[in-house]
């Protein structure tokens, strides 16, 4: 079953070429490239493939018929609802590899920019209101401190930055990843942008999650009734995870120089959504660098990105980014740069009580039941040996290393003591 549309802020289907915004020649080339590549032959297919309605394919097909640049080969079938095939003349046929030799881009007819201005303004991530509730729900399977959700919703709610901080293993990865299971509404996503008629391809599938009976192949998609328009897919609100390997290089566009067409930077596939830029520290890119490179976008809501050509042109910024570390935020960054961040929230380590509702939690999700025996054993005995610092992945990381130890050795699955004296030699490195 199909999610229900968002109606209030669905892009309307275009009704005739001009509703599309974009130039005569730039579709009709698009269509001609796009029958030339898929053989393609009659205006259902055509009409499906441009993902525009097949009244717009068929005022295509008439502007491309009156320059001889297709023609009509007959009805397919005898039925009296049969379609009319087309095919392109040699003149069209010499346009469409000339219109290849320019760009090899073909499908889809892309949104322009200024149309998807305005709708990530309806859409826009600081509508997205999150309940206590929601953030509850999407975080119930982690233990927080007593005040984290107080902090995290207002600050998820501003759609502004947000940089979580402190000792690595303690969940900010993992609280990450709730916020955007707490936004949990749906967003439309043009598969291609245009620009000074440049493409843009902005759908990711490893970014963008299709909302539930959408489908993101062109020939499985229904034209008649469309409630919204094709050229866009209805996803969930995306989430762009980025650690270590984030470089300056990743937020600006890949142009491709064989198909001549550019991919949208990470920031842009994140437009209505979250992007975290887990790790920040360990790029290769001081974080400084980093902060300066968002300066803008993030105070200004707009971002500035460059053609092959050099020309400079805007994007909308609608993202809510997540920074996370495990340094200092002194240590990396000025004061100017934490000033613009809005948001700053300190993950720490747990609390004896809390570590022992995670390490309760973290077994019963295995199906490990947890003996008492273990848990007094560890906290008296051995965290006593490390100052009782503890922390949240130590739960999950014992667990896991216990159950692999059982199943190596084909042992009962029952926790013991000798087990967890096992499993705690590989949580720390002895350097002595």
């Amino acid at each position: 079953m199909s999610e229900p549309i968002h109606t209030s802020f669905a892009p309307k289907a275009p009704v005739n070429m001009s509703d599309t915004g974009l130039e005569d020649i730039m579709m009709r080339d698009i269509m001609l490239k796009t029958m030339f590549r898929r053989n393609l032959s009659n205006v259902s297919e055509i009409s499906r493939t441009l993902c525009v309605s097949v009244p717009i394919a068929q005022e295509l097909i008439d502007m491309c018929r009156t320059q001889n640049l297709i023609e009509t080969l007959g009805a397919i079938g005898a039925s009296t609802t049969s379609e009319l095939r087309y095919q392109l003349t040699d003149s069209g046929k010499a346009r469409a590899l000339d219109a290849l030799a320019q760009s090899e881009y073909f499908g889809a007819l892309p949104v322009p920019l200024p149309d998807y201005w305005k709708q990530t303004a309806k859409q826009a991530i600081g509508d997205a209101v999150i309940t206590r509730e929601k953030l509850e729900g999407a975080m119930q399977h982690l233990v927080l401190p007593e005040g984290m959700l107080d902090q995290l919703g207002p600050a998820v709610n501003s759609g502004r930055s947000v940089l979580m901080y402190g000792p690595p293993g303690n969940g900010k990865s993992s609280i990450s990843n709730g916020i955007r299971d707490a936004l949990g509404d749906n967003i439309y996503v043009p598969r291609f942008l245009e620009y000074g008629g440049q493409v843009i391809s902005v759908y990711d599938p490893i970014v963008h999650t299709l909302a539930k009976g959408e489908e993101e192949d062109t020939s499985a998609l229904r034209r008649s009734g469309a409630q919204f328009d094709q050229r866009y897919l209805l996803c969930r609100r995306p989430t762009v995870m980025t650690g270590g390997e984030l470089t300056l290089e990743m937020l600006d566009l890949n142009y491709n120089p064989v198909s001549r067409t550019y991919q949208a930077p990470l920031q842009l596939k994140a437009t209505g959504g979250v992007f975290i830029v887990d790790d920040l520290g360990r790029q290769s890119e001081p974080p400084q660098a980093l902060i300066n490179r968002w300066i803008v976008p993030m105070e200004s809501s707009f971002d500035i990105l460059s053609l092959q050509s050099g020309q400079k042109f805007m994007v909308p910024f609608d993202t809510l980014v997540v920074f996370s570390t495990n340094f200092a935020p002194s240590e990396m960054f000025d004061g100017a740069a934490l000033r613009r961040i809005y948001y700053k929230i300190k993950v720490d380590n747990p609390s004896r009580d809390d570590f022992i509702k995670i390490f309760i939690k973290t077994a019963r999700a295995f199906k490990f039941p947890p003996e008492e025996e273990v848990l007094a054993h560890l906290l008296k005995t051995k965290y006593p040996e490390v100052n009782n610092s503890f922390a949240s992945y130590h739960a999950p990381f014992l667990i896991d290393q216990m159950l692999s130890i059982i199943d190596y050795e084909n042992l009962e699955r029952k926790m013991t003591i000798p087990l967890v004296d096992r499993a705690w030699e590989n949580l720390f490195v002895d350097e002595s």
